[in-house]
């Protein structure tokens, strides 16, 4: 069964039982120092032409000694106005830039544009745009033992960029794989159709399940500083062995939910029209022409076929 999309956007505070409890992240990203590109682009083209003309300066100068203090200069300027050159970062929206000095973290860089840090620190990028993870349709067992088929949608951002690059390996692989454990987890706790009405179930409860979904994803990947936005089953079907054995299980189930509520509606039309004759004392009935009246207006209302109508020319009795 691919009915619509189930979703959900708010996690709440209950945690679904075996959720797994991850370790307290060792950093947390801060801002980095950092200042703006423009004035250290113009800075560094200055060193540079500086460092040019004191080399061209120093060619033209028939001293010996001033012409190679010159030369040397002009050298060293140029060198260190291409190494703070070095320093400038393009960021670009929706990225951060996190800044390490001699492998210690030293904060994140966030504001968009062109930003200025120590050149001897080395910057990784970090996308902190939204992002879609789709698992693949995975088989799982049910509460009940029977087999199904189910994927999911998550919809994530990285909110912690110091988490996301030091806390684990590779939080793109991370959340692949717990939220597929998520999945996983949540399928084997609920069935697919409940027996009890007051049970939950996969098919039945789609709001309570994704958002017990969401609560177990977000304790999963916190760590990783990965906050979930949205997350909804996408396919939610049994497994095409047991499928038509199932099909045949619902169809019979809302055949026999259907032929109840024609009987209690029955059941009230022939109390009714009982009351009403009696009421206006339209005909006197015993017992006898009750039960024969209740037995043909069952009859009539609860047939799958329209009723012939019998003609009978006698008393009430033949």
């Amino acid at each position: 069964m691919n009915g619509e999309p189930m979703s959900n956007t708010a996690p709440s505070d209950a945690m679904p039982s075996g959720t797994p409890e991850m370790p307290s992240p060792q950093v947390r990203e801060f801002a980095a120092n950092s200042i703006g590109g423009g004035l250290a682009l113009l800075l560094g083209l200055a060193g540079l032409l500086l460092g040019t003309c004191l080399v061209v300066g120093g060619t033209l100068v028939a001293a010996t000694g001033f012409k190679v203090a010159l030369i040397i200069g002009g050298i060293l300027v140029g060198l260190a106005a291409f190494l703070a050159m070095c320093g400038l970062n393009m960021v670009s929206p929706g990225e951060a830039r996190v800044v390490q000095l001699f492998g210690r973290y030293r904060g994140t860089i966030r504001q968009d544009g062109l930003r200025w840090v120590n050149p001897f620190t080395s910057r990784t990028t970090v996308s902190t745009r939204v992002r879609n993870h789709e698992t693949a349709v995975l088989k799982v067992n049910d509460a009940y033992g029977n087999p199904i088929e189910l994927a999911a949608v998550v919809v994530w951002k990285v909110a912690d960029t110091a988490q996301a690059t030091f806390e684990v390996d590779d939080f793109l692989e991370f959340v692949s794989t717990q939220t597929e454990a998520a999945v996983r987890h949540i399928a084997i706790e609920y069935p697919y159709d409940a027996h009890d009405e007051s049970e939950l179930s996969l098919r039945g409860n789609a709001e309570e399940i994704t958002e017990k979904l969401a609560v177990e994803l977000h304790a999963r990947v916190e760590a990783a500083g990965v906050q979930i936005i949205e997350s909804r089953f996408t396919h939610l079907a049994y497994a095409p062995e047991i499928a038509s054995a199932m099909l045949q299980r619902q169809q019979a189930g809302a055949v026999v939910a259907a032929r109840r509520q024609i009987v209690d509606g029955a059941v009230g039309m022939v109390e009714a029209a009982l009351t009403r004759i009696t009421e206006q004392d339209i005909v006197e009935l015993d017992s006898e022409r009750k039960a024969a009246m209740v037995s043909n207006l069952m009859v009539v209302l609860c047939g799958d076929r329209a009723p012939q109508p019998v003609l009978n020319t006698g008393s009430l009795y033949q």
